[in-house]
């Protein structure tokens, strides 16, 4: 039997234990992760786009907060007046829903879709508008 064959314990390759329905690859292992494993993220452009709102409207003092979640379904960038408090905004990565109404949304604290589309930056424009005064002239 081969060095690397060996069945001790103490010299067997460590193995992954999946918690959860999620799991990865070992090291050393190559090609891709399998269906099960993927998750759905946001890229570099999407988390600029991302942050340099979020930064400019915590420089305001409207948002305090944010959380990422990576889940195999969507991506999820998370808006928070306070920390403890629940997400003021939730913007939404859904590859799923790409050829139909657009892969990205932004949520409310109430649930309420507030805008969808195919583009990211159009989309947070919705929680970039300034206030304009109603009635003037």
């Amino acid at each position: 039997m081969a060095e690397s064959e060996t069945t001790e314990p103490s010299r067997s390759r460590p193995c992954l234990v999946v918690v959860g329905g999620y799991g990865g690859e070992r090291h050393g292992e190559t090609g891709s992760p399998s269906r099960a494993t993927a998750r759905v993220s946001f890229d570099r452009r999407e988390l600029n786009l991302l942050f340099n709102l979020y930064g400019a409207k915590v420089a305001a003092g409207e948002w305090r907060d944010y959380a990422l979640d990576f889940t195999p379904a969507r991506a999820v960038f998370s808006i928070f007046r306070r920390s403890s408090e629940a997400p003021l905004y939730r913007i939404e990565k859904n590859p799923e829903l790409a050829r139909k109404q657009g892969a990205y949304a932004v949520v409310s604290a109430s649930g309420l879709v507030m805008k969808r589309g195919h583009d990211l930056s159009r989309v947070l424009r919705v929680l970039d508008r300034g206030l304009r005064l109603v009635g003037a002239e």
